[in-house]
């Protein structure tokens, strides 16, 4: 894994977490040149050596994203230590990357809950640093300052909807998902006029 990169984690890593990978990566590579800051994922069950499900790739490709080349890992405690941020589907994917690295709780969040967190900090509390890697560490520790302070409505608002292997729907929802907690994401990874 490598060092400062932020780790998407999902269950098969072939659905979820390669489309946020895929996703983000697009967007920091524009903002700060390829490879600048490496975006990577995991599995807890993953499917290993797979390539991304089709259906999965599909929603990608319909955000503007490109599934070529994408394999299946394994997540392991070494990727979770070495992340500067780590961002997962889920709750429960949350609490067991908590559960293989205590330490990384602190930058840990799922992924429509660090949109949720950013939705209420103002513009001029966000990270000023056009440094990536220290931008990674503030946006890091202002997320773990602000939450709690504000439910979103449901819980189940924190979570992406696994679609593997499930009806069309469900692979649709993921994508509204994921759409809908992007920008947010985007905005305290690159900067309040960047995310789009």
């Amino acid at each position: 894994m490598d060092e400062g990169a932020i780790l998407m984690v999902c269950t098969g890593n072939v659905c979820r977490s390669p489309l946020l990978e895929r996703l983000v990566q697009r967007a920091l590579d524009e903002r700060y040149g390829s490879g600048a800051v490496p975006v990577r994922s995991a599995g807890t069950l993953a499917l290993v050596g797979n390539p991304m499900d089709e259906r999965a790739a599909g929603v990608l490709q319909g955000l503007g994203g490109d599934p070529d080349g994408f394999v299946a890992r394994r997540l392991t405690e070494p990727m979770i230590a070495s992340a500067s941020l780590v961002l997962t589907a889920t709750r429960d994917h949350r609490a067991q990357v908590s559960r293989m690295h205590p330490r990384a709780m602190k930058r840990t969040f799922t992924f429509p809950e660090l949109a949720h967190i950013l939705s209420r900090v103002p513009d001029e509390e966000l990270p000023t640093t056009t440094d990536p890697h220290e931008r990674l560490a503030e946006l890091a520790r202002l997320a773990t300052t602000h939450r709690g302070r504000h439910r979103p409505a449901s819980m189940d608002d924190l979570d992406i909807v696994d679609p593997f292997r499930r009806e069309d729907e469900v692979y649709a929802a993921m994508g509204r998902q994921v759409e809908a907690a992007y920008p947010g994401v985007l905005r305290g990874l690159t900067g309040p006029n960047r995310a789009s």
